[in-house]
């Protein structure tokens, strides 16, 4: 019984941790062949960014110019997922 406490415990750190993402507005730079694109953060770093699968499905179109959403993982700085456009 003990050990399914411990089991419990431990899939809700590893989710909460996996749902943490660190959210940015950018601008997109340049559009990259494999449906990437090169995305400017206000900081004047710059990621490389793909899109996201409701964006995929829904065929919304990204062009250089327009401001996005990012999301970025704490554990990579240099890749993220195109979210939003806000044009």
């Amino acid at each position: 019984m003990a050990e399914s406490k411990k089991n419990n415990k431990t899939k809700s750190v590893a989710e909460s941790k996996k749902n943490d993402k660190i959210e940015v507005e950018g601008k997109v730079i340049e559009v990259l062949k494999g449906s990437d694109y090169l995305v400017e953060l206000p900081n004047g770093h710059t990621v490389k960014a793909y899109v996201s699968g409701k964006m995929r499905i829904n065929m919304i179109r990204i062009l250089p110019g327009d401001t996005v959403t990012v999301q970025l993982s704490p554990y990579d700085l240099t890749r993220g997922i195109i979210t939003w456009n806000k044009r």
